[in-house]
């Protein structure tokens, strides 16, 4: 088994900037204020999700909501976890993706996706028949854009012809890419083309999806020595005692938990099996490490050593959690975690 720490452990931020409650304004402040923090910190990168018509995500834009994070920081990379290609003309995208990238001097990670709730996409008018062959071609579109020249394309969904390409990335060939994938076949994609993972779930089923990855990508003649991200997400609070980190966690798991289901509840839509109903059982399942700084360190470590990732992604800021708490919580991540394993 490879030791998931053969090289440097790298941590990152994954945020859904799910509605906290307050005016949505105010909340972007604060958004902008953590990700200035994590810069100074060290921490590798900023992931923002995509959700629309939810108050699960409030960046429907997380490219636009990027790009300020990128003018705040100096270090910190940026990316969309994931951008909805369904939703985007894979023309309009690929052109988003070369502002980001250069304005934020070649900073960008990548993350493409389908989505994973169809109600969301369907508020646009597209089916749920027709979003799968619609994010193949428009990421088969998105990978001809990167080598740049002129564009041509014939699909079901997208006609290109001899389109010039006056935008490029700043990163060349392209930026790193992601997946956030929960499946063993998508990990193998992601190996033979190159990309990142994000995993969610206990470490155990982590474990299956990071040994995909590596199977596969061993397989590959010309892979490279260079170790892509296995990704391991997890909400973490960190405490002055286990009691007062509880006490946080609770109730802001509640919050984000409602924001979660809003729309599950609006279209009668049964919610996904695995979802955690109540912070004890987050917890359980692994999605949230909450206590002191020591112990949320053993515990997390312990679970990237399970699951045999490389890269910690954690949410520091949900539901209606205090910008203080989250403040203080990635103090403790870079004290307890960056400085002593990284």
């Amino acid at each position: 088994m490879r030791n998931a720490f053969s090289s440097k452990l790298t941590v990152g931020i994954f945020d859904h900037l799910d509605d906290d409650g307050r005016d949505i304004a105010q909340q972007y402040a604060d958004r902008l204020r953590l990700t200035e923090t994590c810069d100074r910190l060290g921490f590798y990168a900023y992931h923002l999700a995509e959700h629309h018509c939810t108050p699960h995500g409030t960046a429907a834009s997380p490219n636009l909501f990027l790009s300020s994070v990128a003018q705040r920081t100096r270090q910190l990379r940026v990316g969309p976890l994931v951008m909805l290609l369904s939703l985007y003309h894979p023309l309009r995208a690929f052109e988003e993706i070369c502002m980001l990238d250069q304005l934020s001097g070649g900073r960008l990670e990548l993350g493409i996706g389908r989505g994973s709730l169809p109600a969301e996409l369907g508020y646009f008018g597209i089916g749920a028949d027709a979003m799968p062959e619609c994010y193949v071609e428009a990421s088969e579109i998105l990978v001809e854009a990167m080598k740049g020249g002129t564009l041509s394309y014939q699909g079901h969904h997208f006609e290109l012809n001899n389109v010039p390409l006056t935008l490029r990335p700043h990163q060349r060939p392209h930026p790193p890419t992601w997946i956030a994938t929960n499946r063993p076949e998508s990990a193998c994609w992601a190996a033979a083309n190159g990309a990142n993972i994000a995993c969610l779930g206990p470490a155990s089923g982590v474990r299956k999806i990071t040994d995909a990855f590596r199977s596969h990508r061993g397989k590959i003649a010309d892979a490279g020595d260079e170790s892509p991200f296995l990704g391991l997400l997890r909400m973490v609070v960190v405490g002055r005692s286990a009691k007062h980190a509880y006490s946080l966690a609770a109730p802001a798991y509640e919050r984000w938990l409602k924001s979660f289901k809003f729309l599950y509840d609006v279209n009668a839509i049964p919610i996904p099996p695995h979802l955690p109903l109540t912070f004890d059982a987050a917890i359980e399942s692994e999605l949230c490490v909450v206590g002191t700084a020591a112990f949320v360190r053993r515990t997390l470590l312990d679970q990237l050593e399970q699951a045999g990732a490389n890269y910690l992604l954690c949410q520091l800021a949900f539901g209606d959690l205090p910008l203080e708490d989250s403040l203080y919580t990635a103090v403790a991540i870079q004290t307890e975690i960056m400085d002593r394993v990284g």
